[in-house]
């Protein structure tokens, strides 16, 4: 993978597609889920976003490696280089987080589809359902632990 575009790392330029595409994956899986009459209009979103979200994150999260690994090269240790590695963390679990939930999406969607009604059997679309939205909710809540890291690790005070 190529590490730089005209002098900028990828990963600073491609990270902020999976700070876009994350939460709003979650945001249609959790509407996909609680609200079935709307499945029929938001079916095509989910299935695209669920493609988008963690293709997105791993682009990011392979990015980062790159450039973790050239600022290494280039001497980089101590404090600074454990805050990238708290970072690199969070995103790994963000990139695992998200592919569940888009697999979890796409399960449901492609089921739904299925049936006229687009609803499934009650138990099924209740397990689904529960499995999204406890899903979309760690994924927020990594993409934002990941940012955050992130941008502490870049702007932060030193502690």
């Amino acid at each position: 993978m190529f590490d730089q575009i005209n002098g900028l790392p990828v990963h600073i330029l491609v990270l902020h597609a999976a700070v876009v595409f994350v939460p709003l994956l979650a945001l249609a899986a959790i509407a996909y889920a609680v609200l079935p009459r709307w499945r029929s209009k938001i079916g095509w979103a989910a299935i695209l976003l669920a493609i988008a979200a963690p293709a997105s994150t791993y682009v990011a999260m392979a990015s980062g490696t790159e450039l973790r690994n050239r600022l290494v090269q280039q001497g980089m240790s101590g404090p600074p280089l454990e805050k990238i590695d708290d970072h690199m963390g969070f995103g790994t679990l963000t990139f695992y987080f998200t592919l569940g939930l888009a697999i979890v999406t796409l399960i449901m969607v492609i089921l739904s589809l299925r049936t006229p009604t687009h609803r499934l059997p009650l138990l099924a679309d209740v397990g689904l359902a529960v499995v999204m939205v406890a899903l979309a909710a760690i994924s927020g809540y990594y993409v934002f632990k990941t940012g955050d890291s992130g941008a502490q690790a870049v702007w932060g005070t030193s502690s």
